[in-house]
């Protein structure tokens, strides 16, 4: 089965409904549903979609909605040699470094996210979701 590391901002579009990236985001996610597909995340990303969707949404709100979520994902934990690549890496941003590099420590060939810009030198394949599932 092929494995995929999803960025957090795909996932947010799931979760928050964010139009109009939700259909590709829905879409792929239902793919690991049905077992067509291994989705990983890093650990940041709960971190993160806890804090974001606690503004969207009640705190026990958003709690629910990451349970149901993490029964879709693999999650894997971001570790101090992660920590340390991230940190002496050339990525503007810090976050986007945890996320590559975990992929990357974890064997995944394919990190999707639709902040491309960010991830121009990475050795792995990068896209979009809608590149990912359509060919776009």
């Amino acid at each position: 089965m092929e494995r995929v590391f999803v960025d957090t901002d795909i996932i947010f579009d799931l979760l928050s409904n964010r139009e109009p990236f939700y259909e590709p985001a829905a879409y792929l996610f239902s793919n690991a549903d049905r077992n067509k597909l291994k989705i990983c995340v890093s650990s940041l990303s709960f971190s993160n979609l806890n804090y974001i969707l606690s503004k969207q949404y009640t705190p026990d709100q958003a709690r629910k909605k990451l349970l149901k979520f993490k029964t879709l994902v693999t999650v894997l934990a971001v570790s101090e040699k992660i920590v340390e690549l991230a940190l002496s890496s050339n990525f503007k941003d810090f976050e986007d470094g945890l996320q590559y590099f975990t992929a990357i420590e974890n064997n995944i060939k394919i990190l999707l996210t639709r902040n491309l810009k960010d991830y121009k030198t990475a050795d792995i394949t990068v896209m979009t979701a809608e590149q990912f599932l359509y060919g776009k």
